[in-house]
């Protein structure tokens, strides 16, 4: 697999990046034909008509309301064993109440991933099931277009009031009376993103204006992000929405009259993982409970059973029809029976109509053999029954068989919404194969072989990636895909470690011919050298063997390392899999990583992280600029004191973590054992300072404030119980702890700037003022070891080592496999391409959006920022591959660089003598220098015959300074005859 070109790898790139564009523009299904807002509002279908001439039914309208006043509580990542398990017995006494024995309907209510708040949010008031596209604008969300609940109470003259998460008045534009929004991607808010809503709640529950209130609370969900869902920040704040839900709860029931009820709905949008991350398919993340609340319903007399599942998308359809409105026209959820089980027969069946024909009209707009659909059939079957049974009911028919046969018909009638709603659902993914197909043909052509022989790396290369490329299309292996890429790189480092004994044991002078193009080339560089008359200075022969050569120049301890580099590797990719668990099936068992966490370790992650980055700055200052590697050291300093200055590590003179920042005045705050706090005390700190185990509870508006900045410290900030006697202590002190880390971040992102700069003025230096190679080498090193330096910043301590190991196998594998076998571009180029992927899982990270870590995009910012905080997330996820890529061109660049100075050296310095007295004294030396026109077009150089000078010797002979083949002064000597006619034989 020979390529000389780094352009046409570099082509390859392009064709590799086209291919995957396709792929993904097939493979991002295309949602169910939305129908624009102005066309779906039409008159609601009438009742079925019953048999017979002359009877008519004369309920032609949407049925009114079944509640005054709704009130919709979302609460951001609750999971259902929040409220149904024992955290929502233990943290929510009221809510267990009211779902065990009051009048309510609960349900665990089912998310479709991707498990995200907009896509989410979409599904709850469309009633529709967003595709993995809407990841992308999640992060700026566009006005929904598509026909949905929230338009439909606006459009039907309802007032809409909103507080919370700000995507929703993104989402929905001038839909609100009134709203007051907040942003939902600064995770280390705990506090203040909720009381923001609840500081509304007193003010608008005593008003009448409004129809429809919705509140969206972000804080758990915020808690989950940075500690988890097994954290003791999750207690508190669960207690927080408990106490909520009863104030709202109270509230409705006070100001209830006797026509209409009113309605508490409480729901999540998704759930967590066990790391506190959502996007992904787990239980965790998919599972949300869905509570109804109202007088309406019938108290619970028995304890609540294991909760029935719906899907989330049911809400907007049971909505709908508890506020008296149209369904959404695109909804493909189902109506939840038992809200309005409590009214008469004939009503309930006139709302599973109405939801029946909705769903039935939408499988018609998208399927075009509709009436073959056993959906669209046992609905007309069931529709014609409901048709009989109004006629009965018409004729005033009263008895129990008419309602016998009225619960007979709406078992029929849920059996058809339901099969109408998973043919809808499978509608929904609507893949374009052709693209697909196409893409994946031109991922998986591979680079032209110019060769016909192939070694084993080149055979493993090209499986591997056919492998891999088919194995994407088992949806077990996309979500274990990081197992594919551990045993593709484990086997390559065998691979070349067989390489590396055949040509340092294996291969014997007989076998030179059969060996790789360079060893090829060698051969030839050597038979000159062997040649009595040619002269090649030692100094010269040592340079150029070092670069050329592979078995002959590996020598000494060199070669002993060469051959213990893949080893070297392997165990390194090994206790890198120890360190961080990703996936699916195995994410959730404990790892390294969880252990050097935990608060008990701050003492060895430490001195991980400090040796970590020491080893970086080895690693990476070696071919900086004197001004770049002072800048390196300063900056790998400011990233340990800014995980010092959160709370992470520890410095060596601390003890356990202990008084790591100092208050800003030290007379205003004092130190209480265990034990001793007074319950009137209003500032209390209790349990240990030690993230995620902060619980503080203050009641003063301008401490609120303050109080997420502690909230979101990861680790140990303080480890003494902490007391303050009055507020303006408090904040002093919090007003000191809310500067931490941001300075120390800023510090480094300067450093890491500089460098940057650096590098770039070279590269443009190399561009414009001087094509030097050397130049431009060092410049793309300095960008890269800048690079290096955000990624030491941005991740986390216990992944240090990542990069470490990054850094070190880029070297190893560069000095002592890479430039002494001499692999080609397209080789390289792929197995940076292999380490790059495997690095991406190494960090922890997987085919799940619930791996990615939000809060590096808040590193150094004290607020949400949205530009700098998706780059800082995107490069903090995929440093990895993107480490290698820079790495990449790095080393191509290095290689052109070495190449230049090499060949450059051999013509200067490189001599061939021989006495020309007879004609086969001139074939000979014609010979010779065939031999060298030959290792030149090998080494892609070209050999330039007017450069060359010739220098006869001899006695009385004057004719010195001619040149190849040139026109020369007559003259006599022995050694003129002929030698003005020398040139190649070719």
């Amino acid at each position: 697999m020979k390529l000389r070109s780094g352009v046409f790898a570099s082509f390859c790139l392009l064709v590799q990046a086209l291919g995957v564009a396709l792929f993904l523009r097939g493979f991002f299904p295309v949602p169910v034909r939305s129908v624009p807002r102005r066309e779906a509002r039409t008159d609601p279908p009438a009742e079925p008509p019953p048999p017979g001439a002359g009877m008519v039914s004369n309920w032609t309208k949407i049925p009114p309301p079944l509640f005054k006043k709704v009130v919709i509580v979302l609460i951001d990542a609750l999971r259902d064993d929040f409220v149904f398990g024992s955290k929502g017995k233990q943290f929510m006494p009221y809510t267990t109440q009211v779902v065990e024995k009051g009048t309510s309907y609960s349900f665990i209510a089912e998310a479709k991933p991707p498990t995200v708040t907009m896509p989410r949010i979409k599904a709850l008031m469309t009633g529709s099931i967003p595709g993995f596209i809407d990841v992308v604008v999640n992060l700026n969300s566009p006005a929904l277009l598509d026909d949905n609940l929230i338009w439909q109470a606006k459009t039907a003259g309802k007032r809409i009031i909103f507080y919370g998460d700000d995507t929703w008045v993104k989402l929905f534009p001038k839909h609100f009376v009134e709203y007051d929004g907040t942003t939902s991607f600064f995770v280390s808010d705990f506090t203040e993103v909720d009381d923001n809503v609840t500081r509304h709640l007193d003010r608008v529950l005593k008003r009448e204006d409004w129809d429809l209130l919705i509140l969206h609370y972000l804080g758990l969900d915020h808690i989950g992000h940075v500690s988890g869902p097994n954290s003791p920040l999750v207690g508190p704040k669960l207690r927080e929405m408990d106490n909520i839900l009863k104030k709202i709860h109270i509230s409705l029931l006070s100001k209830e009259e006797a026509s209409l009820p009113n309605l508490l709905v409480v729901c999540g949008d998704h759930g967590m993982s066990e790391t506190g991350s959502h996007g992904g398919s787990s239980e965790g993340e998919v599972h949300t409970p869905l509570l109804f609340i109202s007088s309406a319903f019938e108290k619970r007399s028995a304890p609540l059973a294991q909760p029935e599942h719906v899907q989330q998308t049911d809400l907007a359809s049971t909505l709908a029809i508890g506020l008296g409105l149209p369904i959404s026209r695109n909804s493909v959820g189902n109506l939840i029976l038992p809200v309005v089980g409590g009214k008469t027969m004939r009503e309930q069946l006139r709302f599973v109509h109405l939801n029946g024909f909705q769903l039935s009209r939408l499988l018609q707009e998208n399927t075009p053999a509709y009436e073959k659909d056993p959906g669209y059939e046992h609905f007309k079957i069931a529709e014609k029954s409901h048709g009989n049974w109004i006629k009965l009911y018409l004729e005033g028919n009263n008895s129990e068989i008419l309602l016998n046969l009225g619960k007979k018909i709406l078992k029929q009638y849920l059996e058809a919404l339901k099969t109408l709603s998973s043919s809808l659902s499978k509608q929904v993914a609507q893949y374009d194969v052709y693209s697909m197909m196409v893409g994946t043909v031109i991922i998986m052509e591979s680079p032209t072989v110019s060769s016909s022989s192939w070694s084993e790396v080149d055979v493993l290369i090209l499986a591997g990636t056919m492998g891999h490329v088919l194995s994407l299309g088992a949806s077990s292996f996309i979500e274990e895909e990081h197992q594919t890429w551990y045993f593709l790189i484990n086997t390559l480092c065998l691979v070349l470690c067989q390489e590396l004994c055949r040509n340092n044991f294996l291969l014997k002078e007989c076998d030179l011919q059969q060996s790789t193009n360079v060893k090829q080339n060698f051969d030839s560089i050597r038979e000159i050298s062997e040649c009595k008359n040619i002269d090649i200075p030692a100094e010269s022969n040592s340079k150029l063997g070092k670069a050329t050569f592979s078995s002959d120049l590996i020598k000494g301890s060199d070669k002993w390392i060469s051959l213990a580099t893949p080893w070297i590797i392997l165990i390194c990719c090994r206790l890198l899999r120890s360190l961080n668990q990703t996936g699916v099936q195995w994410a959730h068992r404990p790892d390294f990583g969880h252990w050097l966490t935990s608060s008990e370790h701050k003492s060895e992650l430490s001195f991980l992280a400090a040796v970590s980055l020491l080893m970086i700055f080895f690693l990476v200052q070696r071919r900086c600029s004197l001004v770049s590697k002072i800048a390196m050291a300063l900056g790998l300093l400011g990233v340990y004191s800014y995980r010092a200055a959160i709370g992470n590590v520890i410095f060596p003179w601390q003890h356990g973590g202990k008084d790591i920042s100092k208050p800003p005045n030290r007379k205003k705050w004092m130190r209480i054992p265990a034990g001793s706090l007074d319950q009137p005390l209003s500032h209390r700190f209790l349990e240990d300072l030690n993230s995620p185990d902060i619980c503080w509870r203050s009641n003063t508006t301008k401490s609120k404030q303050s109080r997420s900045f502690l909230e979101s410290i990861e680790d140990n900030v303080l480890t003494q119980k902490l007391a303050f006697t009055r507020n303006q202590e408090a904040d002093e002190f919090i007003g000191g702890l809310k500067t931490m880390g941001i300075t120390e971040a800023r510090f480094v992102y300067v450093f890491v700037l500089g460098i940057i700069f650096t590098g770039t003025k070279d590269l443009l230096k190399s561009q414009v003022i001087s094509a030097d190679s050397n130049t431009k080498s060092r410049g793309l090193w300095e960008v890269y070891s800048g690079l290096v330096l955000l990624a030491a910043l941005l991740f986390r301590p216990h992944n240090l080592p990542v990069l470490v190991s990054c850094l070190l196998i880029q070297t190893m594998m560069t000095k002592y496999i890479w430039i002494p076998l001499k692999f080609d571009a397209a080789q390289i180029t792929i197995m940076h391409y292999w380490f790059g992927q495997a690095f991406f899982y190494f960090q922890g990270n997987s085919n799940g959006i619930a791996t990615v870590d939000i809060s590096a995009g808040f590193v150094g910012l004290d607020s949400y920022v949205e530009i700098p905080a998706i780059f800082l997330t995107a490069f903090a996820t995929y440093a990895g591959p993107f480490l290698w890529a820079i790495h990449l061109l790095c080393y191509l660049s290095s290689e052109v660089s070495r190449d230049e100075v090499n060949l450059c050296q051999f013509a200067d310095d490189t001599k061939l003598g021989r006495s020309v007295d007879l004609l086969e004294d001139r074939k000979a030396l014609e010979k010779d220098l065939d031999r060298l026109d030959q290792w030149a077009k090998a080494s892609g150089t070209i050999f330039n015959n007017a450069k060359c000078q010739v220098l006869p010797l001899g006695h009385n002979n004057l004719q010195a300074g001619g040149r190849m083949a040139g026109e020369v002064p007559d003259g006599k000597g022995p050694g003129d005859a002929g030698w003005q006619q020398l040139s190649m034989s070719h």
